[in-house]
This record gives C-alpha cells, structure tokens and sequence, in this order.
C-alpha cells in the first residue's frame, strides 16, 4: 500500500478503546495500518477535520452524541461519503438499523460477540472498501467526458487506459485488464454496442472473464435490454452520478476477482490432481493423457522415452520398511524435478518405475543426459542407502507417426535389458549396452 491505512476509534470508554486498540494492532502488525482513539464525537470530528482516516469505528452511545448522529454529520463532509462507518453496539435494534441506514452506516458490530472477533471483522471491512485495485479499459470519443471520468477512476486507485474508437479498444484487448467501462454511442462506424458484439462473440472473452459497464444517455428499456443482450454486465445513466458509478465499478471488480480465484482454485486443483503426492512428479493418470500429444508436437521432435527402475527396490522395503523406501523416492522425484527442462514430462508410473519424456535432444545430447541422471542417482544416497538404476530408452527420431504405447514398450524393452545385463545402466532401444559402470551393480 501506498500509504498507511488509518482507523479512528471512538468510544467513551478508556478501557474499551485501549482494548480495541491493542486488538486491531495485533491483528494488523505485518502492515501499515495505524490506530487512532477519541473519546468523544467532539474529540473524533476534530480529528476528521486535520487528518485523513480510512476506516472509522463509533459506540453507539457516545458521552456528548449518539453514533449514529456522529455518521450523519461525518457524512455531510465530502471527503467522508464513502468511508466505512462502523457502530458497535450491544443492542442493534431494528430501529437502530433503520436509522443508521438512512444516516449512512456501512455496518453493525455486536459487542458480545467479543473484541478478538472484531478484529476480524474489520479487517474484512477493510478488505472490502480498500481502494479499487485494477486496470481499466475505458472506451469514450468525448474528451471532457473522458477526462472526468478518469479523474474519478483515478482517485479510486484504478489504473486507466483510453480507447477514443472500438477498433482500437478491441486491439488493445488482454488479460491485463480487470474491466471495461465504454459509452455505448460512439460517432465512428462501431458503437458501442458493436464493440460489445465482437468481444463476446467475435473473441469470446466472456462476461466472467472481463466484466462491461456501460455508459448509456438513454433510460430507454429496449435500449438497456439491448446492453444485457449484447454482453454488457450493468450499465449507468448519463449524466454520471458518482456514488452509483463508483459502486456499479466495486461490483464488477469483485466479479473479476472472484474468476481469477476461481480460476486459479481450478488451475491448481487439476495440477494437483496430476501429480504423484509421495515425489512431486506427475502421476500415471497424466502421463497416458499427456504423452501423445507430447509425441505429435513437432516442436519437441527429436522426442524420446526414458523408462527408469531403481533396481532391487523391494529389497529396500523389506529390509528397511516402506517408511525408508518411501523417503528414498522422495529424494529421487527432488534430483528429477531439478534435473530437467522446462516442457520435459516425468512421471511416475508406478512403484519404482518412472517415465521421462524428453524434447529436442539428438541422439547423443539424450544419452549423456539419462546417463548423467543414473549416475546421479548412484550417488544421491538417500538414508544412507546406495541405489542404482537401470534405464532404457527409445525414440520417435526415425517414426514420426509412431504412438506412445509402441515407443513405451520398446523403452520397456530396453530397460530389461539392462537389467540382464547387470543392472545400473543404460541402453538405447535397438543398440548395444550403452555404459557398464565402474562399480559392480549389487
């Protein structure tokens, strides 16, 4: 943040202010948040008056005012209208209620919920009414009009960028921006409607994913079903009220968040969904889904498949226990995900096998990296234990139509056959061992 935010406390009560005080600073100590008391509506319209606060807080009872009447003369000032307004009270009466609305109260706190959950509750507050974080697309061919409402975007916090046409608007279309604000008459070829049209359906950019709020001089109902039609997600009437304008825009940012969380709770759902939860790497699920169309991307040919078994594993579960077994391909998932490129598939396919799909590497270039791989693992050493592994390999090099599961089985292949040959190596498909290793494989 920018600046530090500032709540104004105001309670009769000494013990209750320090109490609140001494909460909310404990809640809010890893920010910039600084907490002012008064202890009179006197003492609070004082400091209205020579400082900027974001957030203001008021017992219902006050020794010289009530709350409530505290709101309404802090809501005569300006540069108060929209700042949240909190009563905290034991006894929010439905008339309270009523008369805070009109007055302007943003909300009620009920002291016998207790003070540590106060806190909580003003933090959300806080959360709710920050300044309008954001970028906007804002499409207007008027310039005084334009220039109004970009000061009052700007003051919010939001970040503007104007198109004067819908050409240009639509060119200037990309997932940076959290919203649109256009004037649905505009004196070029397209309108604003025909901005509209051709971004939900010519780049289907739908109402989720960037929100539209639009201008519209008329309160005509055909012309505002149209805005609904056309993909607008709320309109304003001409000429602008600010504190409809502001709240139509608060809205429709919330919008855009709630699709960025949830795309992002969906994006990390289905990674999570395709990933081994004991090595990190991916799982078998999604290597049969995967492969594929890995193999068919003729940006990654030369492609090749590496089958890899850690040899003797069973024996490290019987004679050390699957707890020591399972920390050993912990320590073998961590080498992979160091080891390989960016847009490489590894995946385990079960057990103590695992696949690796490598891209764009000659023949040479893939065999001194697997053989760099096994001889890493002979030296990693996880719980004290020496491994080994033996790895085969194929490629789609000279089968470019060749499937997954046919260059899968002769990587399979290969594999066994390092096995037969004494274990902890490597060999390509079709070739002869590739390496014996120094050290006699156990």
């Amino acid at each position: 943040m920018g600046r530090d935010l500032k709540i104004l406390v105001v309670d009769g009560s000494r013990v209750s202010r320090n109490v609140i005080r001494s909460t909310l600073a404990a809640q809010t100590a890893n920010e910039r948040v600084q907490i002012v008391t008064a202890c009179s509506a006197n003492e609070a319209l004082a400091r209205l008056a020579s400082e900027k606060f974001d957030l203001i807080t008021s017992s219902l009872q006050l020794p010289d005012m009530y709350g409530i009447d505290l709101c309404r003369t802090v809501r005569a000032q300006p540069s108060y209208r929209y700042t949240p307004f909190v009563v905290v009270t034991a006894e929010p009466h439905e008339r309270h209620i009523k008369d805070g609305f009109r007055a302007g109260v943003t909300d009620y706190y009920d002291k016998t919920r207790g003070v540590h959950e106060f806190a909580g509750f003003v933090r959300a507050l806080m959360d709710r009414h920050a300044a309008l974080p954001g970028k906007v697309l804002y499409l207007e061919d008027q310039d005084l009009e334009a220039a109004l409402l970009m000061q009052m975007m700007e003051h919010q916090g939001l970040t503007v960028v104007r198109a004067v046409s819908a050409e240009q608007a639509l060119s200037f279309v990309d997932e940076s921006f959290d919203l649109v604000v256009t004037d649905l008459y505009l004196k070029d070829d397209m309108s604003g409607g025909d901005f509209l049209h051709t971004l939900r359906c010519g780049l289907r950019v739908s109402p989720e994913q960037l929100p539209v709020l639009v201008l519209t001089g008329s309160g005509n109902s055909e012309i505002q079903a149209e805005i609904f039609h056309a993909g607008g997600n709320d309109f304003v009437t001409k000429p602008v009220v600010e504190e409809v304008f502001l709240s139509r825009l608060r809205s429709l940012l919330l919008v855009k968040r709630q699709f960025k969380l949830l795309r992002r709770q969906s994006e990390e759902m289905r990674r999570m969904a395709s990933l081994d939860i004991l090595t990190g790497v991916y799982n078998r699920r999604y290597l049969v889904e995967r492969a594929n169309q890995f193999l068919a991307d003729q940006r990654n040919h030369p492609a090749w498949v590496a089958v890899l078994d850690l040899d003797h594993f069973k024996a490290i579960n019987d004679q050390h226990g699957h707890v020591v077994g399972d920390h050993v391909l912990q320590d073998v998932g961590a080498l992979f995900r160091r080891m390989f490129r960016k847009g490489d598939v590894i995946a385990r396919s079960g057990g103590e096998e695992f696949v690796i799909l490598l891209k764009g590497r000659s023949r040479q270039e893939c065999l001194e990296e697997v053989e760099d791989l096994r001889q890493r693992i002979e030296a990693l050493r996880p719980e004290g234990l020496q491994i080994t592994a033996s790895i085969g390999i194929a490629s789609s090099l000279h089968r470019p139509g060749a499937n997954f599961e046919g260059i899968l089985e002769e990587a399979d292949r290969a594999m066994y056959h390092a096995k037969e040959f004494g274990r902890n190596r490597v060999m390509m498909a079709g070739a002869s061992v590739h390496r014996v290793p120094p050290l006699a494989a156990s």
